[in-house]
């Protein structure tokens, strides 16, 4: 009887997704998530010369994604995400910025990658400012891919408005 509960358990646990996947078996998508990290820092950087088509890949065009950039507020959803990294292109913060320090933590359809970022931007008065803020990337896999479902930063002043 103790044996048909404890299956019973693991069976439903497994059906709503509550049983978790032990970490060996993540390991595959750790390199893929990692990736997915190396090409939203990419397209960062390539939107800081005025371009935001590489952030088009990056991102989930899903209605429940999230941003909370260096500039503030809250945006949700495709359409404001990618109205928003328009706005940003047009800025043409120049410099460069890269990921420091990364964790991640890697599910079978989620993951999350907390790190630094670090680098320069130009400031709208034309001067270098330092770059250092805290970021979290959330990732979901949506037909094989991880795409990313919310950028949440540290405020930057001189993006303040």
């Amino acid at each position: 009887m103790k044996m048909l509960v404890v299956g019973l358990a693991i069976t439903i646990g497994a059906v709503f997704g509550i049983v978790t996947v032990p970490a060996q078996a993540a390991k595959p998508d750790t390199e893929a998530v990692s990736k997915a990290t190396q090409q939203f820092y990419s397209a960062l950087n390539v939107l800081f010369t005025g371009s935001s088509a590489p952030m088009e890949d990056v991102w989930s065009h899903a209605a429940d994604i999230t941003y909370m950039g260096p500039a503030g507020g809250l945006r949700s959803g495709w359409s404001q995400i990618q109205a928003e990294w328009k706005t940003q292109a047009g800025l043409k913060l120049g410099g460069k910025v890269e990921s420091k320090d990364l964790h991640m933590t890697v599910g079978r359809d989620l993951a999350i990658v907390s790190n630094y970022e670090v680098g320069e931007n130009v400031g709208p008065d034309g001067q270098p400012q330092k770059v250092e803020i805290r970021a979290t990337n959330l990732f979901r896999k949506e037909q094989g891919k991880w795409k990313m479902i919310g950028h949440h930063t540290d405020l930057l002043p001189f993006l303040q408005k």
